[in-house]
């Protein structure tokens, strides 16, 4: 059951007092989001961006860079970003080809309203669901919704808002109706949030053994005061 204390702004205000402003993000240019995304896997922020950068230095982050390209310049970056680095050269591969002939090289046409519009085009790219589709509206501020990794999606159930489901579909889906008459128009303010409670699942809200007695919102969380 809900919690019908939660307030969204508020929960967003303690998190920010407790870690301070949040990075902003890595890039805003939508290709490039879809690049910082295919790059690695299972890897932290740090060296994730380390691959990017060394990506952009030596081959360029343009389509028609990432297609121009030899295998061997591209696994050298995606050897940073850690295993399958040959596989992860390929889908860069693919997402460039994709820019090139969905797109014409420029993403941010296609990502104008209509948001499903939107959405679908983002989802042509391997490895982009609905949440990653979104993530890159948000950052790219053409659409304003709150979009959620797996960690901060984890703070919002664990919250109160929405119910835990079958699937991870569903879960996301529950949260965000849940949460949804609460959310503004602000894409800074949503890019914000996204952080913050990204940063709070990864840190604080873990999925296993939580640090409850250090967290900054645990007096209006269900999961804790559950226990």
């Amino acid at each position: 059951m809900t919690n019908q204390k939660l307030n969204f702004k508020n929960i967003i205000k303690k998190l920010k007092a407790h870690y301070g402003e949040p990075a902003p993000p890595k890039t805003t240019d939508p290709f490039e989001l879809i690049i910082l995304e295919g790059i690695a896997y299972l890897v932290d922020d740090a060296r994730r961006e380390k691959a990017f950068d060394l990506l952009r230095d030596t081959v360029g982050l343009r389509p028609i860079d990432i297609l121009n390209a030899t295998s061997e310049q591209l696994d050298q970056a995606t050897k940073l970003g850690g295993i399958s680095p040959q596989q992860r050269s390929t889908r860069l591969k693919e997402c460039a080809l994709i820019a090139l002939n969905e797109f014409g090289g420029d993403l941010r046409t296609a990502l104008k309203p209509p948001f499903a519009k939107a959405i679908k085009a983002l989802k042509q790219f391997p490895g982009f669901g609905e949440p990653g589709a979104e993530k890159i509206l948000l950052f790219t501020k053409t659409h304003p919704v709150l979009a959620l990794d797996s960690n901060g999606l984890r703070v919002l159930l664990r919250l109160g808002f929405g119910s835990e489901k079958k699937n991870y579909s569903a879960s996301y889906k529950s949260a965000r109706e849940a949460i949804a008459d609460q959310l503004g128009d602000n894409c800074d303010e949503l890019i914000e949030a996204h952080q913050l409670l990204r940063q709070h699942g990864k840190t604080i809200c873990k999925t296993s053994k939580p640090r409850c007695d250090q967290c900054s919102v645990s007096t209006v969380c269900n999961f804790y005061l559950g226990q």
